[in-house]
């Protein structure tokens, strides 16, 4: 009879492995530190030679100055976002519904032409989307720009769902329909209340995506309009720029999506993983 004994003790391997790990953070920090260390400065003590050092007094009033200046910002990204969001999240929890349950002749080739549309950069539709939404005399506003970011992330919305419905027994929704449910029945009784993983995270995608872009925002939206992306660009794009200003703006703008990655970020990854792996 033999025993086994686990090693506990710290291996060279893993002090090279967590050190390098701990120097690729202080990398991955560094911006983020410049830019906190900026914001709390007083605009006189900003300088190239100190741009390091803590400041010796911290100036809070940037952010107050800088949320003035922004505030219509955030008010359309807020919208836009939710919108934007709510709305490709459902639809593309539909199209994965009909594309994984409801199949039809040529589905298969209709959703892989529905894919093309993942790989499309923003900058060639860019023209065109222009010349559709002025068109529909959707340019200009926050609902042009909605309309946009909705199709343009039903693609890779419909893809997880898909996905993730493929992995629900089609027995279940057969014998739905044979108890006489109908398309929306199934949906909104059964296939529904298990896609919240799916739409955690889709809505997770969706609003970094979009809270983040500013191609589309500074090009299809009017001042009045353009969302936070756009107005730091502004804030920051001056002869004479009070760089405490726009680093304020930066951190407000990244909160947001900071504070959902680190409260919901752990129901991110167990979405991604739910139904990869068949039994």
């Amino acid at each position: 009879m033999s025993t086994t004994t686990q090693k506990t003790g710290i291996t060279p391997g893993s002090i090279l492995l967590y050190g390098s790990l701990f120097v690729l953070a202080l990398f991955f920090l560094m911006p983020a530190y410049m830019a906190i260390v900026t914001a709390l400065k007083d605009p006189a003590n900003i300088s190239l030679p100190t741009a390091w050092e803590w400041p010796d007094k911290l100036n809070w009033a940037s952010f107050p100055e800088a949320f003035g200046l922004l505030k219509s910002n955030i008010a359309s990204s807020l919208i836009l976002t939710v919108c934007a969001t709510a709305l490709s999240t459902v639809l593309g929890s539909l199209n994965g519904y009909v594309f994984s349950k409801w199949k039809f002749k040529g589905s298969e080739l209709i959703f892989t032409l529905f894919l093309f549309g993942m790989f499309i950069p923003y900058q060639v539709i860019l023209i065109p989307l222009f010349q559709t939404l002025r068109a529909m005399n959707l340019y200009g506003g926050l609902p042009g720009l909605i309309l946009a970011h909705v199709v343009y992330g039903l693609p890779i919305t419909s893809l997880i769902f898909r996905n993730f419905y493929a992995q629900i027994p089609t027995a279940l929704v057969e014998s739905a329909r044979l108890d006489g449910a109908g398309f929306f029945s199934i949906y909104t009784k059964i296939v529904f209340p298990l896609s919240i993983p799916g739409f955690v995270v889709t809505s997770l995608w969706q609003v970094t995506q979009i809270w983040n872009e500013f191609l589309w925002g500074i090009c299809l939206t009017r001042h009045e309009d353009n969302p936070i992306t756009v107005g730091l660009a502004q804030l920051a794009g001056g002869q004479a720029v009070s760089w405490n200003l726009p680093m304020a703006g930066s951190i407000m703008a990244a909160f947001p999506v900071l504070m959902i990655y680190i409260f919901l970020g752990r129901y991110f990854i167990r979405g991604l993983l739910a139904g990869s792996v068949k039994e």
